[in-house]
């Protein structure tokens, strides 16, 4: 910022300011043009920190378990390159239609860190990814995916088989339902019809 700005933003007048600059107590440089620009030490402080971040790894089953921890070994690997701070580390297993991953959960309430970074974009969630990035990114927060490819097959076949599986449930559910309340209507109608008598 020019350094009447910095005068104007800190109620000073311009001459005290300019005095401040040339003894050194504010920091900034002089153009060409001999405009004195302030460097603001707030913003500059705000680039320098490391942003916050979460790192989250997650597989499918526990028979994928060391697959988890070379996950986060290669997440970890990508934080410290990229000068991130890394608030926390995160493994889960369950499947990536799970929409009640109780350590997920955790993390989206959390409001301690600003970048959550995951290596395939699936290990957050298989279905519904933007969604959450938008509500994540009303809150100043991202998710950054290291490897823009998709997961392995192993664990896809393993999120294919859960989804089958819960239709099925849902489905087979169902039926027994419809059967109980057919069950208990027509025993309320023999109960009726012998009160009736």
């Amino acid at each position: 910022m020019k350094l009447s700005e910095y005068a104007k933003k800190n109620s000073i007048t311009y001459l005290t300011a300019y005095r401040h600059w040339q003894k050194g107590y504010i920091k900034g440089k002089q153009l060409p043009s001999g405009t004195i620009v302030v460097f603001d030490e707030k913003e500059k402080k705000a680039k320098e920190e490391k942003p916050s971040v979460i790192i989250y790894a997650r597989v499918s089953s526990s028979e994928n378990k060391k697959n988890l921890e070379s996950q986060c070994n290669r997440l970890r690997d990508y934080a410290s390159a990229r000068g991130y701070q890394i608030a926390k580390e995160i493994k889960e297993i369950g499947s990536g239609l799970n929409d009640k991953r109780a350590k997920l959960k955790k993390i989206l309430e959390s409001d301690d860190w600003e970048i959550l970074i995951v290596e395939h974009k699936d290990r957050l969630a298989r279905f519904g990814l933007n969604y959450i990035e938008i509500l994540l990114a009303k809150e100043n927060k991202k998710i950054e995916v290291i490897n823009k490819t998709s997961g392995d097959k192993e664990d896809l076949m393993q999120d294919f088989v859960s989804i089958i599986t819960s239709f099925c449930a849902r489905l087979y559910g169902l039926r027994r339902n419809k059967r109980r309340t057919e069950k208990i209507i027509k025993e309320l109608e023999e109960e009726m019809s012998k009160t009736e008598k």
